[in-house]
C-alpha cells in the first residue's frame, strides 16, 4: 500500500458527476475571461473571509505583487517578512523594486512579532506576515506594531484559507490579504489562481483595473497595469469547490487530531494549536533531528513526504544580493534541517493513517 504525500486525482471520482456540468456550462457560454463566474467567486470568497471585497487573480504571487503596489510600496522601500516561506512572498517584494527585510520565526514557524519592531526603519512601508502551514500568526502583536508605526499589513495567507485567530478569519487582519488557489491548496483550482481580500473600496477598484492591463474601459488606460486575471473556468471550479471547503477542513483537522493523539511526542515535535487558533492544516509538519534518515525510511515503507522548505529564502542563490549569510536567522535555519511534512489530505483512509502512525512510532522507538 503506497501512500502519496498528496493525491490530487482522488477528488475526481467524488466530483466528476457534479463538476463536469459546471465546466460544460462555461464552454457553452463561451465566456472564458471575466464574466459572471468571476463576479460570483469574488462575492463568495469575500463573504467566506468576512471582508467587504475580494479580487480574483491568476496566482497568489500576483495578488501579493499587486497588493504591494496598492499599498504604494515602490523602489528602495522595505518590507518586513520571514525567510522560511515559499519564495513568492519575497519575489513579490522584489517585483515592485522593494527590499525584503527578513526577521526570524518562532517555534511554530510563524514570524516572531518581537523581532518586527527591531527591523523597522524609515524605509519600512509594509509588514508581510506569512500564515505558514495553515496557522495564523499572532496578529494581536503585529496589528499593534502596525498601528504604532502606521505601517500597513499585507497578509500572505496563501496557505490559510479558513484559518482563524481569536475567531477572526485569515486575510481579514491587514489592509490586504493574499491567497493562492494552486491545486495543492485546501481551496484549489485546476491550475494557478489566487485572490486578495480587503475592506478598502479604493484598493478594490484599483485592483480590478490593475489585473486587466489597467483598462478603464475597452479603449482607455489611465495607468498601465498587468495581465493577472483569473480564468473564468477556474472561477467556476472554485465556486463549486468552496461549497465543500468546510468538509475538507473538518477532515484535515480530524486527521491532524489523530496524529496529535497517537504520535510519539518524546521523539517528534508536533504542531500545536492554542485556544485562540484554528489551524486548517494546509500541511502537517513534524520536527525530527533524524529528518533525512526518517524520510528515507518512510519512503521505503511506501509513505510519501515533503519538506516545506529545505533551503530558507535568505540562503537561496537568488537572494545573495541581500547580504544575508548562514547564521543570519538561526531558528529558521535549524528548523529547515528538521521539518518534515507528512500526509494530511482529506482523502486519507483510516488504514493509511494507521500505517503512517505505526511506522513513525516504530522509527521513533528504534532511534530513541
Amino acid at each position: 500500500m503506497k501512500i502519496p504525500y498528496v493525491d490530487l486525482s482522488a477528488s475526481w471520482p467524488d466530483e466528476k458527476k457534479k463538476l463536469l456540468p459546471v465546466i460544460n456550462k462555461v464552454f457553452n457560454k463561451g465566456d472564458f475571461v471575466g464574466g459572471e463566474e468571476i463576479d460570483n467567486f469574488e462575492k463568495n470568497v469575500a463573504k467566506y473571509c468576512r471582508t467587504r471585497y475580494a479580487v480574483a487573480f491568476n496566482s497568489g504571487t500576483d495578488a501579493l505583487t499587486i497588493g504591494l503596489k496598492l499599498l504604494g510600496v515602490k523602489k528602495n522601500d522595505e518590507v518586513i517578512t520571514p525567510p522560511n516561506s515559499f519564495i513568492s512572498s519575497t519575489t513579490s517584494i522584489w517585483h515592485v523594486g522593494a527590499k525584503p527585510v527578513f526577521v526570524d520565526v518562532l517555534n511554530d514557524q510563524n514570524i516572531n512579532p518581537k523581532l518586527i519592531e527591531k527591523a523597522i526603519t524609515k524605509k519600512t512601508k509594509a509588514i508581510m506576515p506569512v500564515h505558514l502551514t495553515g496557522k495564523v500568526c499572532n496578529m494581536d502583536e503585529i496589528v499593534y506594531i502596525s498601528k504604532k508605526y502606521n505601517i500597513p499589513i499585507i497578509e500572505d495567507a496563501a496557505q490559510s484559507i479558513g484559518s482563524k485567530f481569536k475567531r477572526k478569519m485569515s486575510g481579514s487582519f491587514g489592509e490586504i490579504g493574499c491567497f493562492s488557489t494552486h491545486p495543492l491548496k485546501n481551496l484549489n483550482a485546476c491550475g494557478d489562481g489566487g485572490f486578495l481580500t480587503t475592506n478598502n473600496k479604493s484598493y478594490y477598484i484599483k485592483a480590478k483595473k490593475m489585473r486587466n492591463h489597467g483598462l478603464e474601459n475597452r479603449n482607455q488606460v489611465k495607468n498601465f497595469g498587468y495581465i493577472s486575471r483569473m480564468d473564468t473556468i477556474q472561477a467556476a471550479i472554485l465556486n463549486f469547490r468552496i461549497k465543500n471547503l468546510h468538509r475538507i477542513i473538518t477532515s484535515r483537522r480530524k486527521n491532524a487530531k489523530l496524529y496529535l493523539q497517537k504520535l510519539n511526542r518524546d521523539f517528534f515535535e508536533l504542531p500545536y494549536e492554542n485556544k485562540n487558533q484554528l489551524n486548517t492544516y494546509h500541511t502537517f509538519v513534524i520536527k525530527c533531528k533524524f529528518r533525512d534518515k526518517l524520510r528515507k525510511y518512510l519512503n521505503k515503507k511506501g509513505i510519501g513526504t515533503a519538506i516545506h522548505y529545505p533551503i530558507p529564502i535568505h540562503l537561496q542563490p537568488a537572494a545573495k544580493f541581500l547580504g544575508y549569510k548562514k547564521g543570519s536567522f538561526p531558528i529558521t535555519e535549524k528548523q529547515a534541517k528538521s521539518i518534515l511534512t507528512i500526509p494530511i489530505h482529506q482523502y486519507l483512509k483510516k488504514k493509511e493513517l494507521d500505517k503512517i502512525i505505526y511506522f513513525l512510532n516504530k522509527f521513533a522507538k528504534e532511534n530513541l
